[in-house]
């Protein structure tokens, strides 16, 4: 009989060390969908994706990026947010007294509380951290392909674009910094000046096709009520547990400005302990499935028009390959052409882009968005998704498309490798491989979505039938 206990007891201890494991496993900075710092998040990649090998005597000779800004403040709206959430839990907090409530299990941090930003007059700028994210990222990548960085600098040779939004444009200018560091006689870091050239936000359709695309505000505006309706089962189930769990009369509006605040909090000043603490790892799960279920709708593959709207991105993505594989058969003289288009833009821009490469799909659902049938929302936790906001564009999230050059190949002279946040990632439109003839990569890839001209995806009437709201 005693052993019988001492092995059941055996049992409930090893259940119990296992459960506090995974708990403290559980990093919730990793599981804030798009707000996700890129130092947390940027070593997250597909463990069983095997990268391919570069062959002998390949060398890239030219580099396109599209990067997201870096770590970013809230924005005004938010801040706001933040401030009417601190009104309202006081008013909560005063309704628990005047009831004579037990508060025992309240978080000491909630009484009291008020936002860090608040008092802040402007807000959505690069902050400190975002900063070191795109320095650290240009000096990384100096470092992978020293042979593409190795010209003087010159505009024409390494073209630095941005939107005209200033956290993308500094985030440019950071990302600059960090690639030519010591390159020239600016300072004790020896930095040097260079420039970063921007469109006007009316008609920059390379990198803000979002703001440009009519048809897009359309649809988005049509579908937001629906992602709300579909993201507020969770939301109520997570706010009648805050409810028995601290004895506050908790709102819907309440959770998602507590999970905004836990989202803000750990990612800008690496608190984790507070908002982030109300929720379960499980509810962080659920909330950060929302987020991204949200970004699949309105920014992915939830509708085609999400990414068609970037054809002209990809446009110009191919059109420095093609100048230069033009430069290396015409053999110009080096620091005469382009080796490198550095752009830096937004979620907006960084989502749809790579839905265009057809990344995070595999080989069914690539076919089935090149006949543009629509793919099926992102599982629901517990179960796997490939569709991850953490990892599809956190703050500084990237695609490069790197151009290599393999002259003793006899079948193809020519090779793209994209690495998305500096991960070789397969494509399904080339046989899952990372490493694709570049005349593969235009025929399967490119070439399906050139069929569509970004005026008629944008800016022709849509039918009565393109707007109806997504399914529930």
């Amino acid at each position: 009989m005693k052993r019988a206990m001492a092995a059941v007891l055996l049992v409930l201890l090893s259940l119990l060390v296992h459960s506090n494991a995974e708990e403290e496993a559980f990093d919730v900075r990793q599981h804030l969908s798009t707000v996700s710092r890129y130092g947390v998040v940027k070593g997250i990649a597909d463990s069983s994706f095997v990268p391919s090998k570069i062959p002998n005597g390949c060398t890239p000779i030219h580099l396109n990026l599209v990067a997201r800004h870096g770590t970013r403040s809230p924005t005004k709206k938010r801040i706001k947010e933040l401030d009417n959430l601190a009104t309202h839990l006081e008013v909560l907090l005063r309704e628990a007294e005047e009831q004579n409530l037990s508060l025992e299990k309240l978080p000491g941090w909630l009484k009291g509380w008020k936002s860090p930003w608040k008092g802040k007059l402007k807000g959505g700028e690069l902050i400190i951290q975002g900063e070191d994210e795109l320095y650290d990222l240009g000096i990384r990548t100096r470092a992978r392909f020293p042979n593409l960085f190795n010209d003087d600098y010159h505009p024409d040779v390494y073209a630095i674009k941005a939107t005209q939004v200033p956290r993308a444009s500094a985030s440019a200018v950071a990302f600059g910094m960090g690639l030519f560091s010591g390159k020239g006689r600016l300072g004790p870091g020896r930095h040097r000046a260079f420039a970063v050239t921007s469109e006007s936000r009316a008609s920059d359709t390379k990198l803000r096709f979002h703001d440009c695309c009519q048809n897009y505000k359309a649809f988005k505006k049509s579908q937001e009520p629906a992602v709300d309706k579909l993201k507020e089962p969770v939301y109520d189930e997570i706010t009648s547990a805050l409810r028995r769990r601290y004895r506050l009369n908790f709102t819907r509006q309440d959770t998602t400005s507590l999970w905004f605040l836990c989202k803000q909090e750990a990612s800008l000043l690496n608190v984790v302990d507070q908002a982030c603490a109300l929720f379960s790892p499980s509810e962080v799960s659920l909330l950060e499935w929302t987020d991204d279920l949200e970004a699949f709708i309105l920014k992915g593959y939830g509708k085609s028009i999400n990414y068609r709207m970037g054809v002209p991105l990809l446009e110009d993505v191919v059109q420095s390959m093609e100048q230069a594989v033009k430069a290396e058969e015409e053999k110009h003289a080096p620091g005469s052409y382009e080796k490198a288009r550095l752009r830096f833009a937004h979620a907006e821009t960084v989502i749809p882009f790579s839905c265009l490469l057809g990344l995070f799909l595999d080989g069914s659902e690539f076919e089935k968005i090149q006949r543009e049938q629509a793919l099926p929302h992102p599982p629901k936790p517990p179960q796997k998704r490939n569709w991850r906001g953490h990892t599809v564009a956190p703050f500084g999230g990237n695609n490069m498309l790197v151009l290599y050059s393999c002259p003793a190949n006899t079948s193809n002279k020519h090779f793209v490798q994209v690495l998305h946040n500096e991960h070789p990632i397969p494509m399904p439109g080339c046989d899952g491989t990372d490493f694709c003839p570049l005349d593969v990569f235009k025929e399967r890839i490119v070439a399906p979505h050139l069929k569509h001209d970004y005026n008629s995806v944008c800016n022709v009437k849509l039918e009565q039938q393109e707007q109806k709201p997504v399914a529930i």
